[in-house]
């Protein structure tokens, strides 16, 4: 089998140039958390504080966070959330229920998210059209890049 030197037209891969990033993330998480000073997002993610500096840019950059002034002297700032942004807020929080569920099997949650109705948020996606729970089975890809099928390019 031929190896293709163009991969896949694929947005979940454009999402990850954009956002797979080691830190982008988990800096959207201190972001939606409230969090936005650069100090508390040193000390939540860990992260080294140059490479923490140029996630913040690129993720300002592609308008998924905006970046305000609190303090002038010292100048310093504070990042939040734009509607891009908060529209990443389901895919932070499916991962974190993945993750309950497949690496907290003891019950030992790091975090638990409460919804407004007072009970545990559990996310589960659903069809907008429907209303029905997605489950894979359910799913039928149409490839729309010219050249390309399910299982992959066309013959040339």
């Amino acid at each position: 089998m031929a190896v293709s030197k163009d991969p896949r037209p694929c947005s979940i891969a454009d999402a990850l140039a954009l956002v797979g990033e080691k830190y982008s993330l988990l800096v959207l998480r201190e972001v939606c958390l409230g969090n936005g000073r650069f100090d508390q997002l040193v000390r939540n993610i860990g992260a080294p504080r140059d490479i923490l500096a140029t996630r913040l840019k690129r993720l300002v950059e592609a308008g998924i966070l905006t970046k305000s002034p609190y303090s002038e002297r010292p100048r310093r700032f504070e990042y939040r959330p734009t509607r891009a942004g908060l529209e990443l807020e389901p895919v932070l929080l499916t991962l974190k229920e993945w993750g309950d569920r497949h690496l907290h099997r003891d019950g030992d949650l790091p975090m638990v998210m409460e919804h407004v109705c007072g009970h545990e948020f559990v996310p589960v996606v659903t069809c907008r059209a429907c209303g029905d729970e997605v489950r894979h089975e359910d799913l039928t890809a149409h490839p729309q890049a010219p050249g390309w099928t399910t299982t992959g390019p066309t013959a040339a």
